[in-house]
């Protein structure tokens, strides 16, 4: 590392200048990278609501579905707007009372079950197909072209209408985030540093890497909106740690009275070799999320992983080159720092142990029952403003034809007419299913075959399947709904047993049951990477437990706090937040840790390491801290998407609680635990300090 170190301090302009060409095709890639705004299409592929839509785009020509909802407007003008409709580029087809019955039949003529489903009182409603699947660029497009031809009097509810709502309003907000997550963290910064213009450097660095990361990810074809929307103030607050402790190693040199040249080379090769380190607990972390089955998680944390990567490079290339290039006008904005050092706190803190185990003690019970016991919602659209297009159709849609949910079944086409109006009676008595629409329980019906138009075969039929409408009451993510598809579900099954259920009830139905294994799944594995991590750092089996304790008992308060408080968190957060928190946090216990076994081993009293190590480490924990509290909590404030908001409070919240954690109940669990440490730690039998004899006798 000295032969790179000391070449990045030679090379610094054109370090400087390769990675502001870099930034061009970086950017680039961010701007193509396709953004994926449905987190349904995470699912595992093998599951049958998955293979269901694959199914109906090969065989029907149809993905995502919409509902549309004409407000008083005679039938000739809703045939009319009907074709119009169906004129629109990536609209499959349209249905309505005109696709099961002539428009010069009287609606009146249509079986009580199908007029209620497509009338109520002077409202009618349609069912629009689209050609690509929820998410699909032609499907959202097509969502804007429908309401452009529609007026005040319409409402286009569904998915895909989220989703377009979803999608603006995330691009909109974006640029928000970054400005917001800078400027709290550039004010931060300037109050913790020592200089008015490093932590602008600091911000530059950061942000060529945030730029990297968000361009590399076109090689992975797309990403979620999640994602997007979190990565860069997440990169700022995870990887700030690294540019602060190059600084303050470059200070340090430079007070030993060398060059500037010979004080950075030092600098870089010293701080590598300790970012690496703790970079790596980080990138763990969001390794973790990638054992999700649910894969938002991969999406995440391969970003993420990769982010702390590009993070770790910049700040011992791009980062020196910067100081040592604008060294003189960093000298002119030298001033003192505003956070002090906090004088006593170290011999406040081993003063008082006992009484922060006490409050260990007591907390514990309470975060456990809170972690245990905070509700999380599942429906998409519930974290978006109520005020939205899509959020008011889909209101209108419940409140005027009492429809929460509408699902397609897909069953064998070799399945008789009669089988098919048995199991449709039978879907019928299921409690909350308003209707079962399809062309065999209109034939045979009070309907004449002759009075059906042909072209409806081809819209409900294939080769191989045929397709079934399903109207629930209940509203998707709800618990009756849930068991009203498990209940279809069996019914379906016992007449064909490849039939299959779609949509969005059952797609969520799949994410509840799919995240609660996830979720456990998830912490288990970044538990278990992080213990082996800080056991092969430190080489003791006890310090693993005591660090990860420390950082679990943090987590169990943030995440328990909104059962508390009866907030209602969105699902992906109860999943995220436990390995966020953990992996980015864990650093600042490791750094306390690592002080404390250094003068351990050098035969330091336990009482007198301890004090010390707090006494020296806890400016540096507060200021990476609140670097990474400022670079979300902002974010959170802002957010008119709820998701985002709950991500980022939880983990701004999380970074404040791990903070106050490391700096009282880590020294505490170090003052009680000290000789189980050192006689399981690697050379710490030979070193357990000096004893009450030695010491009486040395001060005599």
């Amino acid at each position: 590392m000295k032969r790179i170190s000391k070449a990045i301090v030679r090379l610094r302009i054109p370090v400087l200048i390769l990675a502001l060409v870099l930034a061009v095709p970086a950017a680039l890639g961010y701007i193509r990278t396709r953004v994926n705004y449905d987190l349904l299409v995470y699912l595992p592929d093998s599951i049958d609501t998955m293979k269901g839509q694959d199914i109906l785009m090969d065989e029907f020509g149809s993905g995502a579905f919409c509902m549309f909802i004409a407000e008083d407007m005679p039938e000739k003008d809703a045939a009319r707007l009907k074709a119009e409709m169906e004129d629109i580029d990536h609209v499959a087809k349209v249905l309505w009372y005109d696709s099961f019955l002539d428009l010069s039949v009287p609606m009146e003529m249509l079986p009580d079950e199908i007029y209620e489903a497509f009338n109520e009182g002077d409202d009618t409603l349609m069912f629009v197909i689209f050609d690509e699947s929820t998410s699909g660029d032609g499907t959202l497009e097509a969502v804007q072209n429908i309401r452009k031809v529609c007026d005040e009097r319409c409402f286009l509810s569904g998915m895909s209408s989220v989703l377009v709502d979803t999608r603006d309003l995330a691009e909109a907000e974006a640029p928000v985030y970054v400005a917001i997550a800078v400027v709290l963290a550039l004010l931060i910064l300037s109050l913790a540093m020592d200089s008015w213009l490093i932590p602008v450097f600091f911000l530059a660095s950061i942000g060529l890497a945030i730029i990297y990361n968000l361009g590399s990810n076109w090689f992975l074809g797309s990403i979620s909106y999640v994602t997007k929307a979190i990565a860069a103030v997440l990169q700022l607050g995870v990887t700030m740690d690294y540019s602060i402790f190059l600084w303050h190693s470059y200070e340090a040199r430079l007070e030993e009275g060398r060059d500037k040249e010979e004080a950075m080379a030092l600098a870089i090769e010293e701080t590598f070799s300790s970012i690496v380190g703790s970079s790596v607990t980080t990138v763990a972390g969001f390794i973790a999320l990638c054992f999700m089955s649910f894969t938002l998680g991969l999406d995440l944390g391969i970003v993420m992983a990769k982010g702390v990567c590009m993070g770790v490079i910049a700040c011992v290339t791009i980062l020196p080159a910067m100081i040592l290039i604008f060294d003189g006008a960093i000298k002119k904005t030298r001033h003192r720092p505003f956070i002090p050092e906090f004088p006593g706190i170290g011999k406040f803190v081993t003063d008082h142990y006992k009484v922060f185990l006490v409050l260990f003690f007591l907390l514990l019970g309470p975060a456990v029952w809170g972690y245990n016991h905070t509700n999380v919602y599942y429906n998409l659209d519930s974290s978006l403003p109520r005020d939205l297009p899509s959020i008011v159709a889909n209101t209108k849609l419940e409140e005027t034809f009492d429809m929460g949910a509408t699902d397609m079944l897909l069953i064998d086409a070799s399945l008789s007419d009669k089988e098919v109006r048995a199991m449709a009676d039978e879907m019928k008595q299921v409690d909350g299913v308003s209707f079962v629409l399809g062309l065999s329980t209109l034939k045979g019906g009070s309907i004449p075959d002759a009075m059906i138009p042909g072209k409806i075969m081809d819209e409900l039929t294939s080769d191989n399947w045929q397709l079934l409408i399903l109207g629930s009451e209940y509203a998707v993510a709800s618990n009756e709904v849930n068991e009203q598809c498990d209940a279809l579900e069996a019914i379906a099954k016992k007449y064909d047993a490849g039939s299959m259920l779609i949509g969005e009830a059952p797609c969520t139905r799949d994410l509840i049951r799919i995240t609660a294994t996830d979720f456990a799944r998830v912490s288990t594995a970044s538990i278990g990477m992080i213990f082996l991590i800080i056991l092969l750092v430190f080489w003791s089996v006890s310090l693993p437990v005591i660090l990860v304790l420390t950082i679990e008992f943090g987590i169990f308060i943030n995440l328990g706090i909104p059962a508390f408080t009866g907030t209602v968190i969105a699902f992906v957060s109860s999943i995220v937040i436990g390995t966020v928190q953990l992996g980015s946090t864990v650093d600042y216990a490791i750094l306390m840790t690592t002080q404390y076994r250094r003068e351990r081993l050098r035969g330091v009293d336990k009482k007198q390491a301890i004090a010390d190590t707090v006494q020296t480490n806890t400016k540096s924990v507060m200021v990476s801290a609140l670097s990474f509290f400022g670079a979300t909590f902002g974010v959170g404030l802002y957010s008119n998407i709820d998701m985002i908001s709950s991500l980022c409070t939880l983990m701004a919240r999380g970074a404040l609680i791990s903070m106050v954690c490391v700096i009282f109940v880590l020294p505490s669990f170090l003052m009680v635990t000290d000789k189980v440490i050192m006689v399981t730690s690697l050379g710490g039998r030979k070193k357990t300090g000096k004893t009450k004899t030695e010491t009486i006798i040395e001060n005599a």
